[in-house]
């Protein structure tokens, strides 16, 4: 069983950045693909990006793209979601997730996740 946390949270004004990482640990593999999502005070879970275990795939929501940046580093079984360019909607849990059987942008999708990390955009 693979395990995830997530790191980097925090308080930014509009307009900054933050950087959130996700380490997997466990029963980790090669193949995997990996995610983030999003959850909103009274909404749904939903996608904010994804890559494959080489990098060479990735794909993003549409609120996203331009302003968040998915990478991973395989030596050290880490996930990255550079955002910039943050705005008061972007507030949110950030889920870090992994093996994807089936579409991407389904929750139901991904069989692994992590506990979350609270991203809170405000002046």
């Amino acid at each position: 069983q693979v395990q995830l946390v997530e790191s980097g949270g925090g308080l930014v004004q509009p307009g900054g950045s933050l950087r959130l990482s996700c380490a997997a640990s466990g029963r980790t593999s090669s193949n995997i693909a990996m995610g983030w999502f999003r959850q909103a005070p009274g909404k749904e879970r939903e996608f904010v990006a994804g890559i494959t275990y080489t990098s060479i795939t990735t794909s993003y929501a549409d609120s996203v793209k331009g302003r968040f940046t998915i990478s991973r580093d395989n030596a050290k079984n880490t996930v990255y979601l550079q955002m910039n360019g943050l705005k008061c909607e972007d507030t949110a849990v950030y889920y870090c997730a992994a093996e994807p059987r089936g579409s991407w942008k389904l929750r139901e999708s991904w069989g692994v996740w992590g506990q979350g990390t609270l991203v809170t955009v405000s002046s």
